[in-house]
């Protein structure tokens, strides 16, 4: 039997089932890939919601263990990652742990440049490669700013190593741009041969989900021309419910009740949105009335390189990473901010503890972040402190490892934002009505984000009459 032949037996049998037509064309893709080395070194998988590729990819996965093929799992989120983790039954890092290091002080505190390769004949398997952008809102903190063509140089820079982008074309595209560059052939092929293979066949097992069979619904009005409104169905199935706003505070406490709050999330379209409903839930659900408790789940909001020493699982706090609170004290008001000292645990990162400084004005601002006013005064202010020290690079490096100018900017991750649900799933998905008045492409790979969140049921909260069929 040749060698290809036997790989697509292997992978089919480790997928378990008979496979639809979709899922054995990327079996035979992914067998092809696996031993040429001298034709084409990148592959893109392109699968929609319910089609199988998560299933394929984990039976190809165990067929390179069980056969001694170097292979290395990587996502860009430590959600996403540990979602890969999950299915797969193996270790899978961040693209960003992987292929960056820190550079020294002296070279530049809180930069990361290209770390080396020392890897060859090793297979790369990089999951909801949607998210992988092209370009940096961190000044080129990381490499070359291009986080995408950065990940090609990585892997190339060893002897024989192949990279496998996977994901979904279905789901919003980075922030600031149209569509998801490293699933698209089009854009990867500056990289050079490049081959690609789409599922788009639901396989039988998915045909009695009502989350799947919305997600797949929606999916097909993507690419038509003008307004649409999607064509939700609610009746038949066990798992999407419809529900109005009356009824939201029983069915969140049924649902906490029922998952955890680890596994219960409401996604809303914008940060006003989420903030409203975070209060909403502290106070009307789990009647809380400190402004953070033990146990609260918290969201971080922007990218902090700090607080790290000693924690080998983190090179840094990424914008969207979720922390639980273990312990808070040292409460103080500086620069017009009001900031406290805090124990936090990453369930993302093996639920490694931090100790960090943290912001609370941004819990309850119904900005994404820090306004440009409040970070301008925050500098100016911590800048004065080290006045004292001559020299300007001197002065503006201490103000860059400054503890307050550095503090965690954090909001409450009850509810969230549909972006920043993006790589992650939870059990039970709210999804707030978006208000639309006339729907284009990325309303509707909004709406197919948010509902691809959820795994056992998707609540419809406030949606109008006009979104459903049934």
């Amino acid at each position: 039997m040749a060698v290809e032949d036997y790989l697509i037996e292997k992978i089919t049998e480790k997928l378990g089932y008979e496979p639809t037509t979709c899922q054995q064309q990327l079996i035979n893709s992914l067998a092809r890939f696996t031993i040429e080395y001298e034709t084409c070194d990148l592959l893109l998988v392109s699968g929609y919601a319910g089609t199988g590729k998560t299933s394929a990819i984990a039976a190809f996965v165990k067929t390179l263990k069980e056969h001694e093929h170097r292979f290395v799992l990587l996502a860009p989120t430590g959600r996403a990652a540990k979602v890969l983790a999950g299915f797969t039954q193996e270790q899978a890092f961040t693209i960003h742990k992987h292929i960056y290091r820190q550079k020294s002080i002296n070279a530049g505190f809180g930069e990361f440049e290209l770390d080396i390769n020392k890897q060859k004949e090793t297979i790369f398997i990089v999951d909801e490669a949607s998210l992988i952008s092209t370009a940096s809102a961190q000044q080129n903190i990381f490499g070359s700013g291009d986080l995408l063509s950065d990940l090609m140089t990585y892997v190339r820079s060893g002897v024989y190593n192949k990279l496998i982008l996977i994901g979904d074309k279905g789901q919003l595209p980075p922030i600031g741009l149209t569509y998801s560059p490293a699933l698209d052939e089009s854009y990867m092929g500056r990289y050079g041969n490049v081959r690609s293979v789409e599922l788009t066949t639901v396989v039988r097992q998915a045909a009695d989900s009502g989350i799947l069979s919305n997600a797949t619904a929606i999916r097909l009005l993507l690419g038509s021309s003008g307004p649409i409104m999607p064509q939700l169905r609610t009746k038949g199935f066990e798992d999407v419910i419809r529900i109005h706003g009356g009824e939201l505070i029983e069915s969140l406490s049924d649902m906490f009740d029922k998952y955890g709050t680890d596994e219960v999330v409401v996604l809303c379209r914008s940060n006003r949105r989420a903030n409203r409903y975070n209060m909403g839930i502290r106070s009307g659900v789990l009647f809380l009335e400190e402004r953070l408790t033990r146990g609260d789940k918290l969201m971080v909001v922007k990218n902090c390189y700090q607080f790290l020493e000693d924690v080998p699982e983190m090179d840094f706090i990424a914008n969207g990473d979720v922390a639980e609170l273990v312990r808070i004290y040292g409460y103080e008001e500086r620069y017009g901010l009001n900031f406290a000292e805090a124990v936090l645990s990453f369930p993302d990162y093996n639920d490694v503890e931090i100790t960090a400084k943290i912001i609370l004005d941004t819990l309850d601002s119904e900005s994404a972040a820090l306004s440009e006013e409040q970070q301008r005064v925050l500098y100016e202010g911590v800048n004065e402190d080290y006045a004292h020290i001559k020299g300007k690079r001197k002065r503006y490096s201490s103000v860059r490892e400054d503890k307050y100018f550095n503090a965690l900017q954090i909001k409450y991750a009850a509810a969230i934002t549909g972006h920043k649900s993006q790589g992650g799933q939870w059990k039970c998905v709210f999804i707030d009505n978006p208000f639309w008045k006339d729907p284009v492409e990325e309303d509707l790979k909004w709406l197919y984000t948010a509902i691809t969140r959820g795994v056992e049921r998707v609540y419809f909260v406030n949606f109008k009459d006009e979104f459903f069929i049934d």
